[in-house]
């Protein structure tokens, strides 16, 4: 398994970057292991999804599921290699070392052992499944496809065991995310004339505030599960982008945000919300600046699981 783990952490499966070569890696070993492995590419076949049936046919069995790509290196202060395992001390540093090249190598060396066990002529009493993805770290992209797959399948995996670090203890639920961005719309003008002009910045400072407050209205009143670090649905803004240069009063600004909601909560309602009072902002405005405009616009989703 180690050997595994160190070729994993070896490859820059960042997720702006391609993984094909990875999941090239894992097909081969599993070939080697008389293990027939489908790759499900994406449109530009750079990245791939991996899934890898082993066992009795006609009966769901068990699927180990991970994910291959990490989030970027750049701007932090690693000590040590990020692209390269380093054990010290009793643990093991690397990007993606836990989050989740760690699980993805402890699933592909089950693999091997059951196909072992197969030739050693042991059966397995239900099959094992390998499911591989990529583009979890920005927003589950790539596991859709696999997803469809398994939904045309006449016989589906009985449970899953996903790998991600839970601290060695059973997860039962996660939250679900929107990725959403509010785009500000002004009026330009000279600095010098700014009071003539109208400021996209300004708008999209008045959204961060009413963002901010319908944070703190959720957590005082919204829906809580105790089994959460923070028990509630959150809504963060990330990135804001604005402005040319600072004589130039800027007409077009954007937001971009997320709600990470608890799967008993409606986060439609959140930004039905947001939309409200992007329109409450801006209407006012309008009799002398027709063009003022705050506009919420989804980019991606995935929904949030609870298990009673």
């Amino acid at each position: 398994m180690r050997a595994i783990f160190d070729q994993l952490m070896q490859f820059d499966t960042v997720s702006a970057k391609p993984n094909i070569d990875l999941m090239l890696y894992v097909q081969t070993l599993l070939a080697e292991a008389g293990i027939s492995a489908a790759l499900i590419p994406d449109v530009g076949g750079a990245k791939a999804n991996l899934f890898a049936t082993l066992g009795p046919e006609g009966i769901g069995g068990v699927m180990l599921s991970g994910h291959t790509d990490v989030v970027p290196v750049e701007g932090q202060a690693w000590t040590k290699p990020p692209f390269r395992l380093t054990e010290e001390d009793g643990r093991f540093y690397g990007r993606g070392a836990a989050d989740m090249k760690g699980f993805c190598a402890l699933a592909i060396d089950a693999m091997l052992q059951a196909a072992a066990r197969q030739r050693a002529g042991e059966s397995l009493a239900v099959p094992l499944h390998l499911a591989l993805s990529y583009d979890e770290e920005i927003g589950c992209m790539g596991v859709r496809s696999m997803v469809d797959m398994l939904a045309q399948a006449p016989v589906k995996p009985r449970f899953c065991i996903v790998g991600e670090p839970t601290a060695m203890q059973v997860a039962t639920g996660h939250k679900g995310k929107v990725a959403l961005r509010a785009t500000c719309l002004g009026r330009e003008g000279h600095s010098a004339l700014a009071p003539l002009a109208l400021n996209a910045l300004h708008l999209a400072a008045d959204f961060l505030n009413a963002v901010r407050a319908l944070q703190a209205r959720v957590a005082a009143h919204g829906l809580r599960d105790g089994d959460y670090d923070v028990p509630y649905t959150t809504i963060h803004v990330g990135k804001m982008q604005g402005g040319v240069q600072v004589n130039i009063v800027p007409n077009r600004a954007t937001l971009d945000f997320e709600i990470r909601s608890l799967a008993g909560d409606d986060p439609e309602a959140l930004i039905a919300d947001l939309r409200a009072v992007a329109e409450g902002i801006v209407a006012p405005l309008r009799a002398e600046f027709p063009e003022a405009a705050i506009t919420v616009e989804r980019l991606w989703d995935y929904p949030g699981l609870g298990t009673p």
